[in-house]
């Protein structure tokens, strides 16, 4: 009796400690689902990655940020404040390049083609230092004269085709003196612009090193993130007095 009992309890230990085939199926199925686990982790993180530099890449493509450095931009743009510029608002295709293989196409010397349009006057805009420039960093200026206008520096004040502009973003009691290449009147050549600093007394433009080629441009003033405090549209304006209107006011444009 006794050993009959000892009989069946080693048979069940023997059970016990032997694996089934059912017990290997499982643990094959556990590890391969784990795997799929893990390797779809893996692809979600590599797919998550690629997604973000795509992103990146795109918004590159189209936004650069700046850090002002400098008063030139007072009180408009301040030293140290971040911007975010539109590379692609006076983007350039070259038609010679793209069309020049169809028949009966004759493009003149400039065969650019600017789908958005040129700077405008009062646009804010950032700038490769043309020749004559001390610096050999971006510049951020405003746009005053186009293509075709003529620039004249007369009493301390800006004139524009013979009419002196309002300016009203600039400080109180700002003179537009100190020009040194360039007084006027100018006729602006075309694919050309002026610029001027806001702080006339203290910024490098037009009046030391003359137009800027409007190719030097590299892009327009959007938006202030830093500090949070002045986060906003970037102020651009237009002269209406040089479209024929009486009320002589500067009209802000976003």
């Amino acid at each position: 009796m006794t050993d009959h009992h000892s009989e069946i309890t080693d048979d069940r230990q023997d059970r016990r400690v032997a694996p089934s085939e059912t017990d290997d199926e499982t643990v094959a199925q556990s590890t391969a689902t784990q795997g799929k686990k893990s390797g779809s982790m893996v692809r979600e993180v590599i797919e998550t990655l690629l997604l973000a530099l795509l992103i990146f890449v795109a918004v590159r493509a189209v936004v650069l940020n700046f850090r002002v450095d400098g008063h030139s931009m007072d009180s408009a743009l301040a030293d140290n404040e971040m911007l975010l510029v539109n590379r692609n608002a006076y983007f350039a295709l070259d038609q010679e390049t793209w069309l020049g293989w169809l028949p009966g196409t004759d493009f003149d010397d400039d065969d650019s083609w600017r789908p958005f349009g040129i700077p405008e006057r009062g646009d804010i805009v950032v700038l490769n230092p043309p020749s004559g420039a001390s610096a050999d960093k971006p510049y951020i200026k405003r746009v005053i004269g186009l293509p075709g206008d003529t620039f004249e520096i007369r009493n301390d004040q800006v004139y524009i085709n013979g009419i002196e502009i309002v300016e009203p973003y600039l400080d109180e009691g700002t003179l537009t003196d100190g020009c040194r290449a360039v007084c006027g009147p100018l006729e602006v050549p075309e694919g050309s612009v002026i610029v001027l600093g806001d702080n006339r007394g203290n910024s490098e433009d037009s009046r030391v090193f003359g137009s800027v080629p409007i190719d030097n441009i590299i892009g327009k003033a959007w938006i202030t993130y830093w500090p949070l405090d002045d986060i906003g549209i970037a102020d651009h304006f237009e002269y209406p007095e040089l479209n024929g209107s009486a009320t002589g006011a500067a009209i802000r444009r976003e």
